[in-house]
């Protein structure tokens, strides 16, 4: 791992750039950028779009970063083309100057029925199939299709092979680049919900085998009673650890899955109930947007007790809808499944409404997603939420029984931050407000956060006793 040195002089130049942008779009907009022991470093307009996924990969001697995006239209000064939103590509070597490589139109439409909103990125090297000199991007075509690319030159991105069309619905999928078996979010015809998963063998990306359809106890066609809540994504711990997390109802009824690898990928195909190791429903009012897996933690405080020092825990995040607080609010849960038979919640977090009157600033207020590296940079030490007009939040994970938040940044708005708005006819308002709907890390210890109202993309360190935090 590269530690982050300090910021030459002309990085220096650039932050005060950005801080006078700041202070310039305050004053037009009253909301200047809000911070504690985390600093801006860099900044992207990602052409006005909309933004949902960052996924940040090192590719030879340079960081690209791969930037899904929900619908909508947007000028692309490259090519002189307005183009539906779709995959911005960006070098991020330096991340004091991010520089636009490329921008892969998306489906037409507006929202989650247009753009390509999920992006995950494997090396043709590692998959083992894979043709050693590409580099591969898998994502989303709207809510009708997953794709994949060859980005191996990340400014000339070439279309492979489509993967599967003819959906009613897609989203946040998974790709384990050592084995090449994806888990997709999809929504296959005759199937009761609009996104469940999928499995495929994209070991060789470009010819993509079908494993099975999978989902909860009721999605399946045929099925009769009510409908279960849909997925919203799922994360693998890959051959080793044999367990996938699926999280189910991103803003209400969530459900936390926990799925044995081995019996979903060679179990039989018409038995939804013989994988699943553990199911957690929560209460009504919670979602499971993200659900992160954290196994082998040696707590501190546990450290002189006999048994339970070392435990295993998920973190599911659920996703706010509503602007203006107009819902129960959406937070994080940590979950014990060291006794995976018998998860339990142990605690939650979230940011207080009070510390900032954010139910006032406009647009959403709750959490949307946590960060999904296993980089050691951070792992099971900070944890990075994506919180909407509360901004990037850190919070120091190593007690999941006690989470603590470290740091902060709530972005500036700019000319580009989208109005959001409540309400209808006379009783219609709109405001301008942040909504940081993404984060990401790399190895180096940047922090990436995308917003969804089209302020762009902020890349971000933690400075002060943050930093010392990481140690």
């Amino acid at each position: 791992m590269r530690a982050i040195g300090p910021v030459d002089a002309r990085v220096k130049t650039r932050i005060g750039s950005f801080a006078a942008l700041g202070l310039l779009c305050a004053g037009a907009l009253a909301q200047p950028a809000e911070k504690h022991d985390m600093e801006l470093v860099g900044f992207h307009d990602l052409q006005g779009r909309s933004a949902y996924q960052p996924v940040i990969h090192r590719q030879g001697g340079r960081w690209i970063a791969y930037i899904g995006h929900h619908g909508g239209v947007a000028l692309n000064p490259l090519s002189g083309k307005a183009e539906p939103n779709g995959t911005s590509v960006l070098d991020v070597t330096d991340p004091g100057s991010p520089r636009y490589l490329a921008h892969i139109p998306g489906e037409p439409g507006k929202d989650e029925s247009g753009g390509a909103q999920m992006v995950r990125v494997c090396d043709g090297t590692e998959l083992p199939r894979g043709d050693r000199s590409k580099v591969y991007l898998l994502r989303n075509f709207g809510d009708t299709a997953h794709e994949i690319w060859d980005v191996g030159d990340p400014a000339k991105p070439g279309f492979v092979v489509t993967v599967v069309d003819k959906l009613k619905g897609t989203h946040k999928s998974w790709w384990e680049c050592d084995t090449g078996i994806a888990f997709l979010v999809s929504g296959v015809e005759g199937w009761r919900v609009r996104r469940h998963p999928q499995i495929y063998d994209l070991s060789d990306p470009a010819k993509p085998v079908f494993i099975r359809n999978f989902g909860l106890p009721g999605h399946e066609p045929g099925a009769t009673g009510p409908v279960p809540i849909s997925l919203h994504g799922p994360i693998s711990m890959g051959v080793k650890a044999n367990r996938v997390y699926f999280a189910y109802g991103a803003n209400s009824r969530g459900v936390l899955q926990i799925v044995d690898r081995e019996k979903l990928l060679k179990g039989p195909k018409e038995d939804l109930v013989y994988p699943q190791v553990a199911r957690l429903d929560f209460p009504p009012q919670f979602g499971a947007h993200t659900a992160f897996p954290m196994p082998g933690m040696d707590i501190a405080e546990f450290a002189k007790d006999k048994d339970g020092r070392r435990r295993d825990f998920v973190v599911v995040t659920g996703e706010t809808f509503r602007n203006e607080c107009q819902e129960a609010r959406k937070m994080v849960v940590f979950v014990d499944v060291t006794d995976e038979t018998r998860p339990v919640g142990v605690s939650s977090w979230m940011v207080p409404e009070k510390s900032g009157d954010f139910c006032g600033r406009g647009g959403r207020f709750g959490t949307h997603s946590s960060s999904e590296s296993f980089a050691p940079v951070y792992y099971k030490r900070i944890l990075f939420f994506a919180y909407f007009n509360a901004g990037v939040r850190a919070v120091d994970i190593r007690d999941p029984f006690h989470p603590r938040e470290i740091a902060y940044y709530i972005p500036a708005v700019t000319e580009k931050t989208e109005k959001r708005c409540v309400g209808s006819g006379d009783e219609r308002r709109c405001k301008t407000a942040i909504q940081t709907n993404n984060v990401e890390v790399d190895e180096r210890g940047y922090v990436y956060a995308v917003d969804r109202a089209g302020t762009g993309l902020h890349i971000l360190r933690l400075v002060g006793a943050a930093k010392e935090a990481m140690k």
